[in-house]
């Protein structure tokens, strides 16, 4: 019964000739995930990212010790079965400690996805559509931000701004935009000559109308790939902020400050700065597969 439910489901999903709008959006999207589903590397970078959004939202029952509490009795334990990773300077379980940042770690990955992206489709898109003085304006202000390295920027930010774990996302952020702007401007220059929008324009719809009701979505694949491949710098560079002070400060369990804590004794206790730097780069790993195997299936252009 339930198998000639599921037959019937797929059939209603693959089928060439969709009835209504909903049942074709839907049809692509179970086409898209079929075609992901077969790429190994990108189901395992899937994975990695569920299994961090996972260890994030049930950290306190998944962390074996409290991630502040000290002990100094125990402090530098090597990785053992009271403390599966070690334990830090502070008698701190790293183990614990890690499950804990990467609630940190998600957030800012979330906070940058919702606000860096986001403002560059916005300026893009505009210049691209507009054109003329607003387009040269915009792009010689990204032209300014992209001639700083990214890390060099985010430090001058919070250098201003002052350290800080939000300070921190609010640099990353800031310097992040210029290359989705640059991307959806140079999709937006094409999809402007298209009849379709043409035919919008011989319709009397704005110039506002038309860009978030044709341009925004048709730059939306591409800026969701770009993203989900920027994740893995935003990680970086969030991480190299707290291991020079001016990210996340003690006592929070950011990674970065982590492997700043242990830098010390690294050849005595490399484990103190070696487990957070495991889990940067893997986390770092599973964002750049994700990314790929998302590019692959919405990129037109590899079809």
């Amino acid at each position: 019964m339930m198998d000639s439910s599921l037959s019937g489901w797929r059939g209603w999903l693959s089928t060439d000739t969709p009835s209504s709008r909903m049942q074709a959006r839907l049809g692509r999207a179970w086409g898209g995930w079929l075609a992901f589903r077969r790429n190994r590397l990108a189901m395992a970078g899937l994975l990695i990212v569920l299994a961090l959004v996972v260890v994030a939202a049930f950290a306190p029952l998944l962390a074996p010790h409290a991630p502040y509490a000290q002990d100094l009795a125990n402090r530098l334990q090597p990785p053992g079965p009271g403390h599966w990773l070690g334990t830090d300077g502070f008698g701190r379980d790293i183990l614990s400690r890690l499950i804990h940042g990467a609630r940190l770690t998600l957030m800012i990955v979330a906070l940058v996805a919702l606000t860096a992206p986001l403002a560059g489709l916005l300026i893009g898109t505009v210049a691209g559509y507009l054109g003329g003085w607003v387009d040269a304006v915009l792009m010689r202000v990204t032209d300014v931000f992209l001639a700083f390295p990214k890390l060099i920027l985010a430090l001058a930010f919070v250098s201003a701004l002052g350290p800080g774990i939000e300070n921190a996302v609010i640099a990353i952020a800031i310097t992040s935009w210029p290359p989705y702007a640059r991307l959806a401007r140079a999709e937006t220059l094409t999809i402007r000559r298209a009849d379709f929008i043409s035919a919008a324009r011989l319709q009397g719809a704005s110039s506002a109308r038309i860009i978030l009701g044709h341009v925004v979505p048709l730059c939306a694949a591409s800026l969701i790939v770009r993203t989900t491949l920027d994740m893995a710098g935003v990680i970086l560079t969030a991480a190299g902020l707290g291991f020079l002070g001016l990210g996340a400060q003690p006592p929070l369990p950011e990674w970065g400050a982590m492997i700043a804590a242990g830098r010390q004794n690294i050849l005595e206790q490399w484990w103190v700065s070696a487990m957070p730097g495991v889990a940067i780069f893997v986390v770092s790993l599973g964002f750049n597969l994700l990314g790929d195997g998302l590019r692959d299936v919405l990129d037109p252009k590899g079809e």
